[in-house]
């Protein structure tokens, strides 16, 4: 294309078009202005949701990139404004999502000297990012833009942060864009290597008790359909990270569960008698191995991966294949010898029979006066039949989410996994819900992290975005209350929550709202919620001091897995 003559602000409203960029998330301040200022012209092509904190900003944008696949963007002001960002950085980094940051920067002749609402925010947010770089003259505008969206989009995704000075926005040059298509030095997806695919084969024909681990290199790969292809040709039994569900259909009959802390039974335990662990796109996260001096070491381990960082990282392999796992599968399929293993999927089943009759059956069909929150994900199945992105927060209401949701499709799993992070589900589901509004979204949060991000039922509210918001309310910080009572002999150090009136907080923002204290009110109100067309508030009131089983303790081994 020619050129224009245009500010660096404008600038970075045309790069964001030409990125296909139609939908970011935001908070106006003073070093930023000039930026809002060409937005509020060009806002017929690029629509801006105004959060009402940064931090929201970055999780909606993460919704956005994990329902979507494509870039998130978030927008904000120097100083404080630029820290609030920091929180959803680092969430998107460990849980590799893409996404580009774009902050407002004093100008270049202040830099360094405190001036207001200075921080070197380049500085604070080098460890948590993909890549960052502060831009000071206008004319860098377009290159490091097109560089933060490849490399925010390419290889192993994450998130990059372009830090902009103020006269960088003002200042006017001769604008053109070119896309980035590659950058000296960096190769983000490894060439196959065939041989390496030929050996992982050969090891996973020759086993006799093969097993599947996936994660969440799935879905970013859009390598759904091979990983499928795979498995039903191969037999082998698969379990997923609670990133990796939804990749493959909850009631597929090779889906055996999900590995990790709070994970199934089955999966667990045989973990550790496998006698070939085939990992696709995980990084085995402490949290899915437990104590890794004893984690599948009877096992030849083989990892497919994109990055590689991770190979070796935690657990010895025996073949590492990396490479694009779409392009991986497609190779590995050929190679692969028709299996069932029937008698190996025997055990996982006898294992699921004892997980059922321990734990899942009490859980969804509680013996108790008070609702479990098991049986209130079940009852959202029940309507949603599966078909609903299901966006939860971080605690106890999240184990029991990934263990009891059902997904008929990919990218309907939308949590905090790496990080952590309370807070997360409202602003995201916000995101999912505009990446994806053929789609219903329910947000599941506990009564302690919705109120770490309440205020974006103002966003809600101001957008009219119709998402259905479900809390688990059992007055307490539940998951950390668990461990309290497992490991600190029922001493509730600052668990219990005192919570306000979450309905009339809700009606406040005109969010049409319901709360169910009892078992017999639960399935129609649950019905109402989906039906309707416009936003939803439900409250359940839970057991206060139900756990959430299986569990591995911190430090023990897969095998150690209890369930009570």
């Amino acid at each position: 294309m020619g050129t224009i003559r245009i500010s660096g602000a404008e600038a970075v409203i045309r790069c964001l078009l030409e990125e296909g960029v139609d939908l970011i998330y935001g908070y106006p301040g003073g070093a930023i202005m000039p930026v809002y200022d060409e937005l509020y012209k060009f806002q017929d092509k690029l629509h801006h949701v105004l959060v009402r904190h940064e931090q929201g900003a970055t999780h909606a944008a993460q919704g956005y990139a994990r329902a979507t696949g494509k870039v998130g963007v978030a927008i904000a002001t120097s100083g404080p404004g630029a820290t609030n960002l920091v929180t959803g950085i680092a969430d998107a980094q460990i849980d590799s999502t893409p996404m580009v940051c774009i902050t407002g920067q004093v100008g270049r002749h202040l830099l360094g000297s405190d001036a207001f609402q200075e921080t070197d925010i380049i500085g604070i947010s080098t460890p948590v990012t993909k890549w960052n770089f502060q831009v000071t003259e206008a004319s860098q505008i377009p290159e490091i833009i097109a560089k933060a969206f490849y490399i925010a989009r390419s290889g192993r995704p994450g998130p990059v942060l372009i830090d902009i000075t103020k006269n960088a926005q003002f200042d006017e040059f001769d604008f053109s864009y070119e896309k980035c298509t590659g950058i000296r030095s960096y190769n983000p997806v490894p060439k196959l290597n065939l041989d390496k695919v030929a050996e992982a084969a050969a090891l996973i024909n020759s086993a006799k008790k093969p097993f599947i681990v996936f994660g969440q290199g799935i879905i970013l790969g859009q390598a759904e359909a091979e990983f499928k292809a795979v498995l039903e040709k191969s037999g082998i039994p698969a379990a997923w990270t609670i990133l990796g569900l939804s990749a493959l259909p909850t009631d597929h009959p090779l889906n055996v569960g999900m590995l990790g802390m709070h994970g199934n039974y089955a999966p667990n335990l045989l973990t550790n008698e496998c006698d070939v662990l085939i990992a696709f796109g995980m990084r085995f996260d402490d949290r899915v191995t437990g104590k890794l001096s004893t984690y599948a070491k009877q096992a030849k381990v083989i990892h497919f991966e994109i990055d590689p960082a991770e190979i070796d990282k935690n657990v010895k392999t025996e073949v590492a294949v990396l490479g694009d796992v779409k392009e991986s599968l497609a190779a590995l399929l050929p190679l692969l010898d028709a299996k069932s293993h029937d008698l190996w999927h025997n055990e996982f089943k006898e294992l699921a029979k004892i997980e059922y009759e321990s734990v899942i059956k009490d859980e969804l069909n509680p013996k108790t006066a008070g609702l479990s929150m098991g049986e209130t994900i079940e009852m959202i199945n029940k309507h949603s039949k599966g078909d609903a992105i299901i966006v939860s927060d971080v605690g106890q209401h999240q184990m029991f989410a990934c263990r009891y949701a059902k997904f008929n499709s990919t990218k309907s799993n939308i949590t905090s996994g790496g990080l952590g992070t309370m807070g997360f589900a409202l602003p995201a589901a916000i995101g999912a819900k505009m990446g994806k509004p053929d789609r219903e979204v329910v947000a599941i949060i506990g009564d302690g992290g919705f109120q770490m991000t309440i205020q974006e039922l103002g966003t809600i509210f101001q957008t009219q975005v119709p998402v259905k918001i479900v809390i688990l309310n059992n007055e307490f910080l539940g998951m950390v209350r668990q461990w309290q009572e497992l490991f600190f002999d029922n001493r509730y150090a600052s668990t219990k929550m005192i919570n306000p009136n979450f309905v009339a907080i809700a009606e406040g923002y005109h969010i049409k709202s319901k709360k169910v204290t009892q078992r017999e009110d639960l399935d129609a109100a649950v019905a109402e919620m989906l039906a309707s067309k416009d936003s939803y508030f439900l409250e359940v009131m839970v057991e206060k001091e139900n756990n959430v089983f299986p569990m591995i303790p911190t430090g023990a081994c897969v095998s150690e897995i209890r369930l009570s």
